[in-house]
């Protein structure tokens, strides 16, 4: 299979910042919309494009957490929604739509990670609906805004997705959950997403990208017990963590995302998985880390994900007649 993965020499890396890749980059007039932008990675994303003068909404299923998060920035807006909840979804959309605006940013930053086993919607394994099925259905429903000839949406997966290719007999876990594995399925998911979503889009001019912002301590870690995470080796027995180079900052993990959103050496480039504010390398075969793994990337994958997901959520931007 031949690929777009490889690097370009960005300039930038592992350690650099969002407020770095926006460096000389002026949103005044753009509109982003960023899903759990008061958290974490999201708050962090948020934080950077209203300093570079994105206006950003800021979809949240804790909306009045997300406003007290919010509440030093400006050029923020807030409004509820549950990916977990089609009907939310659905609701969000509708609001936004009626408002008449356009949109030049979609951040699909939510997400949770090796919860305990748990059921959404019609019996739906929560982190593959939560994580792709809620933001396939969100950008499909507000496609109709998203804005033709320089649009970007960006998916933001996990080298997690290494754990699990998609799982097509058994995508909700019904014979037998393994919350890692759940996960990865659900963050390969989310890159096969932004693969078809591009093909889909570029003859609108709207381009998507995926990525793994890397390892950094946050909310996002709210499912797992301290002592898991001491017996990876993460953190100490006083919650530090063991070695604190392997981990970023939370400015340092919203860098990839941020650049993936709005960096000018991505233009006419598209549906690739991005690290350390470049393209990622394929996987290496010997198991090294790092890379996108081939199952992540392969187009037909993508494909069938999108038709299944369609039927799933009911909702295809670019079926026709729609």
């Amino acid at each position: 299979m031949t690929t777009a993965q490889h690097k370009i020499g960005s300039g930038f890396g592992a350690r650099s910042t969002a407020d770095d890749v926006l460096q000389g980059i002026d949103l005044s007039g753009r509109l982003a919309i960023v899903t759990g932008g008061y958290s974490g990675l999201g708050l962090e994303t948020t934080r950077a494009l209203t300093k570079a003068g994105a206006h950003v909404v800021v979809p949240a299923r804790r909306r009045a957490v997300a406003e007290q998060a919010l509440a030093d920035l400006d050029r923020v807006e807030v409004d509820e929604l549950d990916l977990g909840d089609l009907e939310s979804v659905r609701a969000f959309a509708d609001r936004f739509l009626a408002s008449g605006r356009t949109i030049d940013i979609v951040i699909d930053n939510a997400g949770i990670m090796a919860c305990p086993e748990t059921r959404v919607g019609p019996g739906w394994e929560a982190q593959f609906a939560t994580n792709h099925l809620g933001h396939y259905a969100l950008v499909n429903r507000l496609w109709p805004a998203i804005q033709p000839g320089g649009a970007r949406v960006v998916s933001v997966s996990s080298g997690g997705h290494h754990l699990s290719g998609i799982r097509w007999d058994d995508l909700h876990w019904r014979q037998g959950y393994d919350k890692w594995q759940a996960y990865g399925q659900a963050k390969t998911a989310n890159v096969l997403f932004a693969v078809h979503l591009d093909k889909l889009g570029r003859e609108h001019g709207v381009r998507a990208f995926s990525l793994h912002p890397g390892g950094i301590l946050t909310p996002l870690q709210r499912h797992l017990a301290q002592e898991e995470m001491i017996e990876r080796g993460w953190i100490d027995e006083t919650g530090a963590p063991v070695d604190p180079d392997a981990f970023k900052t939370p400015q340092q993990g919203a860098a990839t995302q941020v650049w993936a959103a709005t960096s000018p050496q991505l233009d006419g480039m598209g549906g690739v998985y991005c690290e350390d504010c470049d393209i990622a390398e394929p996987a290496p075969t010997d198991g090294a880390r790092g890379g996108v793994k081939d199952w992540a990337i392969d187009p037909e994958q993508a494909a069938r994900l999108w038709d299944v997901s369609a039927e799933i959520t009911g909702v295809n931007a670019f079926a026709s007649g729609s």
